[in-house]
């Protein structure tokens, strides 16, 4: 892999290059007065590279009820947290896990999706 000469000896370069992932945030869509409305709201546009889901992933997920669709790696963008959905090729995911990743070059969290059955509506 590439390595910048400025870069810590350690460090790996991402390349990112699996397709574009939409962060968005949930909020009420509803006008005043009315019932409340779930609508997506978003947040970034990201890059990312897909990751191996492992069998101790796998395993801890079905342990809490959850079936893990798949495990992305984006950059680190600012602030993305297990309320946010992301929406990859139109299907939309919950972000079950954020874990941020030591000793990457650019730096990355790695987002682990569970696959949403009722989706939500995106805000213009």
């Amino acid at each position: 892999m590439w390595k910048a000469p400025d870069r810590k000896k350690g460090e790996v370069s991402q390349s990112l290059n699996d397709g574009i992932a939409g962060i968005f945030r949930v909020e009420d869509g509803g006008a005043a007065g009315d019932r409340p409305k779930q609508v997506l709201k978003e947040k970034f546009v990201l890059r990312f590279a897909e990751q191996r889901l492992g069998i101790n992933r796998l395993y801890q997920g079905r342990q809490n009820q959850v079936e893990i669709a798949r495990v992305i790696r984006v950059q680190k963008a600012g602030e993305i947290s297990t309320q946010d959905v992301a929406v990859i090729g139109g299907t939309q995911y919950r972000i079950d896990t954020v874990q941020a990743v030591p000793e990457v070059f650019p730096a990355c969290f790695d987002l682990a999706l569970v696959r949403i059955t009722q989706e939500y509506e995106v805000a213009p």
